[in-house]
Parts: structure tokens; C-alpha cells; sequence
């Protein structure tokens, strides 16, 4: 092997070590930036606690109406009081918010105004008389509370529902409770009604009706702007909240949101018996309305040119509170008719032997008829000659 040959056998065998030797530096790749994915917002634990203690309730029914229109749909038998809109109540047109609670007797009312902070609360006043006394604003339900309205309260007096918004709210408005301490009159620390009554929507009316066990509450939760919900409940005797283990996170959710009321019917008979409650109570207040219409119109025959169909018509001093007065006496004297006519009926099937004792009690109650009438024909009288006298000035 000659030389040349040598060389050229040892430049190739170095060849790869050389080449190897030769080879580029790795590039440095740049790192891409790492994703973050944001952290989904933790919910507030008190609504969270909330939800497992949701109380479980039986709703009968629920109807869609405009804000200002939702205390028309809450029937209550007089025994459970009067609600009504402030202005309706004093007959005013500035605060449309506020509304007015009136006990059976008439003689209490609990309302909201707005305070000197421009605040909505809660005030109370007695009637003296023919007249409202001072207004009193209520105390001790101001701790976590900031502004109060709709009030409710129970027939026994003591226990007053309403609406507030404050640091113990989950929503805007939320439900509440308290006691009236009869002591010093002052109402006791509010607590929270929870779900399903409240939401992270605001929550307003909460009202029972003991006699025919029917309750109601007003809810915006999901509705749109201007109008809200009416529940209709049965109220429970003792408060019962759901078994945790028998229900899936969704399921609980959907019964603490009032997502579907008929997942809360059972078997369906207690609430189609409720809904009979609610029924004979729409037709009945339904009946008042009608009668009350009715009432407003008269037929009052001040001569032979002139007869009055509305007390508005009357213009001498007193004359319309005159009239209500002989309105008055003429259903008293429809009754003492009524029971007059009964009586008569019942001498004629009664033992003879009762009948003498029974024939002077007609006899006292025919006298005090007659005297009645003379009354009611007085009083119609005067308020005649009254209007006349006007027309003839």
C-alpha cells in the first residue's frame, strides 16, 4: 500500500469523528408560556349552608303578575288582617313601594315610610278613636339590617315577617322573622326564613293566612325586570329540611331554587286539597269585591227631579257620612226582619205550651222593629231635607 492510499484510508476513518466534532450547537427552543386557567369563584358558604338546610314546603300554586300588582293576589279571610299598598292606605301617591299591614280589630297597622336617612323601615301606629297615632319607628331589628319594608303579621301578634336588605341577606331582599318582646316592646334580632323562600334574587311579601292554612311569599328570582312570582304554600306545623343523602347536589338545588313545583307535591293530596282552600278563598274575596262595587253604587231619591247613585253626590255638611250610617241600619233592619220571620215561623211548630212565652218575645221584638223603622225613616228625612236645602240656596 503506497503511501497516498494510507492517507486517504485514515482521513476516512476520522471522517466521523471530525464531522462529530463539527457538528452545530442545539438550538435553544423558546419555552411556551403555561395556560392558567382561572380558579372558579367559590360560592358564599352561607349559601351554601343555606341550601342543605332548605326547608321542605308543599307549593300549591304560583302566578306571574307585574311588581305593583302582586298584593291583589294574596287572598287573606279578614281574621288574618289587611294588607294594601302605603298610598292606598292613606291615600297618597308618593310612596309606591311601601306597604301597610292592619290587624283584625283594625285598631294596630305596621307599614314602611322612608326614614330621615331616605331609607325604607319599618313603623307601627295604633288607632285612637277615629285617628292614627304617632308613627313609632320599630326597634331592634336594625343589627345587619339596612332597610326593611313589607311587613306581615301573624295573628298572634307577636311574630312579624318582612323584607329587609343588609349584611344578612344572600340576595337584595331576603325574608325574615322576628318576635315582638312584649316587655319593653321592642322586637328581638331578626333571623334569616332561608331557602326556599330566599335567593340571590330579591325576595319580598311573606304572608299567612292561619284560617284557611294557605301562605304566600313574592319572588323576582328569574323573572323580568318589573315582574315577580307569587308562591303559594302550604305552611308546615314543624320545620322539616331535606335528607341529604337521598338527594343529588341537582336535585337539591332544584328544590332550594323553586326550580319546579311540582317536584314538592308527593302523592298530590294534601296539595289538591290546599287548592281548594286557595279556590273557595279567590271566590270568596272575589264576592267582597263584587259586593263592596256594588255598595258604591245607590239609588238615593233626594226629590222627584233628582235621585243619587254615588255618595259622592252628596253635597251637604256630614250627608255622606249619613248615608253609610242609614246603609247600616237598613242591613240591620234586613236582619232583624230576617230573624223577625224566623221567629213567626217557629211559634207555629212550637208546643203549645211554648208558644205564650214565645208569642211575647214577638210581640217585644215586632215593638222594637217598628221603633227601628221609625229611625231609619228619620234619618232618611233629615238627609233628604239636607241635600234639598243646597239646591234651593
Amino acid at each position: 500500500m503506497n503511501i497516498k492510499t494510507i492517507v486517504i484510508t485514515a482521513l476516512i476513518l476520522l471522517a466521523p469523528i471530525s464531522m462529530q466534532a463539527q457538528k452545530k450547537k442545539p438550538v435553544k427552543k423558546t419555552a411556551r408560556p403555561a395556560v392558567v386557567v382561572p380558579a372558579e369563584p367559590k360560592e358564599d358558604p352561607r349559601i351554601t349552608e343555606m341550601r342543605e338546610l332548605t326547608q321542605q314546603i308543599i307549593f300549591i300554586d304560583s302566578v306571574v303578575v307585574s311588581k305593583s300588582d302582586f298584593l291583589n293576589v294574596i287572598r287573606l279571610n279578614p281574621e288574618s288582617g289587611l294588607l294594601a299598598t302605603y298610598d292606598d292606605f292613606v291615600g297618597s301617591d308618593d310612596h309606591s313601594d311601601c306597604t301597610v299591614y292592619q290587624n283584625e280589630m283594625g285598631n294596630k297597622c305596621y307599614f314602611s315610610n322612608i326614614n330621615n336617612d331616605g331609607r325604607i323601615w319599618l313603623y307601627t301606629a295604633d288607632k285612637l278613636g277615629e285617628e292614627w297615632g304617632t308613627p313609632i319607628p320599630l326597634t331592634g331589628i336594625d343589627d345587619g339590617i339596612t332597610e326593611a319594608n313589607y311587613p306581615f303579621m301573624m295573628a298572634d301578634g307577636i311574630t312579624l315577617y318582612f323584607a329587609a336588605k343588609g349584611s344578612e341577606s344572600i340576595g337584595g331582599y331576603d325574608i325574615f322573622f322576628t318576635r315582638n318582646d312584649s316587655e319593653n316592646g321592642h322586637f328581638f334580632k331578626p333571623e334569616n326564613v332561608g331557602m326556599p323562600f330566599n335567593s340571590e334574587a330579591n325576595d319580598y311579601m311573606f304572608a299567612i293566612d292561619e284560617m284557611a292554612n294557605i301562605g304566600y311569599f313574592v319572588s323576582d328570582r328569574r323573572q323580568p325586570s318589573g315582574k315577580v312570582c307569587v308562591y303559594m304554600f302550604i305552611p308546615p306545623t314543624t320545620r322539616k329540611t331535606y335528607n341529604l343523602d337521598a338527594y343529588s347536589d341537582a336535585q337539591l338545588r332544584s328544590r332550594a331554587e323553586i326550580r319546579r313545583i311540582a317536584d314538592t307535591w308527593g302523592n298530590g293530596k294534601e296539595r289538591m286539597a290546599a287548592l281548594e282552600r286557595l279556590n273557595s278563598l279567590i271566590a270568596q274575596d272575589n264576592s267582597k269585591k263584587q259586593q263592596g262595587k256594588s255598595q258604591n253604587t245607590i239609588s238615593f231619591v233626594v226629590n222627584d227631579r233628582v235621585t243619587y247613585t254615588s255618595i259622592s253626590q252628596f253635597r251637604a255638611p256630614d250627608n255622606d257620612i249619613l248615608f253609610r250610617e242609614y246603609q247600616s241600619m237598613q242591613k240591620q233592619q234586613k236582619e232583624l226582619k230576617e230573624n223577625l220571620d224566623k221567629a213567626r215561623n217557629y211559634y207555629h211548630k212550637a208546643r203549645i205550651s211554648d208558644r205564650e212565652i214565645l208569642r211575647k218575645e214577638i210581640l217585644d221584638s215586632e215593638r222594637q222593629y217598628e221603633s227601628f223603622l221609625k229611625e231609619m225613616k228619620t234619618l232618611e228625612k233629615r238627609i233628604r231635607n239636607e241635600e234639598n236645602k243646597i239646591m234651593n240656596q
